[in-house]
């Protein structure tokens, strides 16, 4: 079962695959939080299309990973950053994927929220920023799904200051038929966002963020802090109006901040649950009971695979999280829109399955292996 593996040096190592996965299977809802799986979209392998092409999606794989996730009890976080929203997926095929997961999601019962930003246009005045949010609230309203209200790059191009951004989600909060999710996604995952709020003072920042939200305390259910900051998560999420939820999307720190303290704790909304889905679930049933060093014990030994896969530049992690599908037999193919398979070197694809492969992560290790085997074999690593 070895089989040699590239390292950071240059050379090769013996590596040992695990030979049986961990058993997860579904089970409950969950009681003690609520958690969504940002999730990926998979590719059209077969579709004639350049990387600046509108994106090819396999719609049956795509739906069915869907249905894995909320088999397992997880909510779904649809069209955002996971789905290269921005990277690769425009408005069309966002808003394709919105109709089609709401429809699915009704279908077999599941949750499902879905990103709502700007992404339609590259630039404009605040006016057409607003309007752009509205055109896409308007789609994920209708289609049934909850609304995340993303951060918008036209909007961080076009606000002159907090004022700015207090107007634009005032506005959008008020016409909201049901409570959104508010996105506050940081620069290390798309560096246009630099400053969002109005401010590169991530303090400044907050105070606009709070204030947005305090003023439409009942039109926001929750926010997702995207900042890779345990610490000022903490500090935002005892700030928030009573009955305004924190979703952490630290995806270093999660075990911590979902555990929570004494004064409280992070739901989640979280890229890497597309690759932990069922381990996260079982992750989280556990805590249900109360038992949080059992939920640790679980849950801990995920976050070195997660720091991997989101170190920088960390907007690339959707390379990794794609790889794990396809090395879980999720898809067919390793493939992705906008040609992003390529954004990651073998290096790092090796010890990605290596980390993932000791988790028991693979349903089926041997074709985990096949697979690793057959990708390497592509850059001329001969077993």
């Amino acid at each position: 079962m070895t089989i040699r593996l590239p390292d950071l040096k240059g050379g090769l190592r013996a590596y040992d695959p695990r030979p049986e996965p961990l058993v997860v299977t579904p089970g409950t809802p969950f009681t003690s939080r609520t958690v969504f799986s940002a999730a990926h979209v998979v590719a059209d392998p077969y579709a004639d299309v350049s990387p600046d092409s509108p994106a090819a999606v396999d719609w049956d794989a795509t739906l069915a990973f869907r249905r894995h996730l909320w088999s397992h009890g997880l909510g779904v976080a649809e069209a955002m950053d996971t789905a290269q929203r921005g990277m690769g997926l425009d408005w069309a095929g966002a808003a394709e994927l919105i109709r089609r997961s709401a429809a699915e999601a009704r279908a077999v019962g599941g949750r499902i929220a879905c990103g709502v930003g700007t992404d339609q246009i590259a630039a404009g005045t605040l006016e057409e920023v607003r309007a752009a949010y509205e055109e896409q609230l308007a789609v994920v309203e209708e289609s049934g799904a909850q609304a995340i209200l993303m951060a918008s790059r036209a909007l961080a191009g076009a606000a002159k200051g907090p004022e700015d951004y207090l107007e634009v989600y005032g506005q959008l909060l008020r016409q909201s038929a049901e409570p959104v999710i508010l996105h506050w996604l940081g620069p290390m995952f798309d560096p246009a966002l630099e400053g969002y709020w109005g401010s590169s003072d991530l303090d400044a920042a907050t105070d606009t963020f709070l204030e947005v939200i305090s003023a439409h305390p009942d039109k926001v259910d929750g926010i997702k802090v995207s900042l890779l900051d345990a610490q000022r998560e903490i500090d935002l999420r005892r700030r928030l109006p009573q009955g305004v939820r924190c979703y952490t999307g630290d995806d270093f720190n999660y075990p911590e901040l979902i555990a929570g303290d004494e004064q409280g704790f992070s739901h989640a909304l979280l890229g890497i649950f597309d690759p932990l889905g069922p381990l996260a679930a079982q992750a989280v049933r556990v805590l249900d009971t109360g038992n949080v060093a059992g939920y640790r014990e679980l849950l801990d030994p995920t976050v070195e695979l997660s720091r991997h896969l989101f170190q920088a530049p960390t907007r690339f992690y959707k390379t990794g999280v794609v790889f794990l599908a396809w090395l879980a037999g999720h898809q067919s193919h390793f493939t992705m829109v906008g040609g992003l398979q390529s954004a990651r070197s073998l290096p790092h694809f090796a010890r990605a399955y290596e980390l993932a492969d000791g988790l028991g992560l693979f349903p089926d290790p041997k074709v985990a292996e096949e697979r690793m085997k057959n990708l390497l074999s592509l850059y001329g690593v001969n077993q």
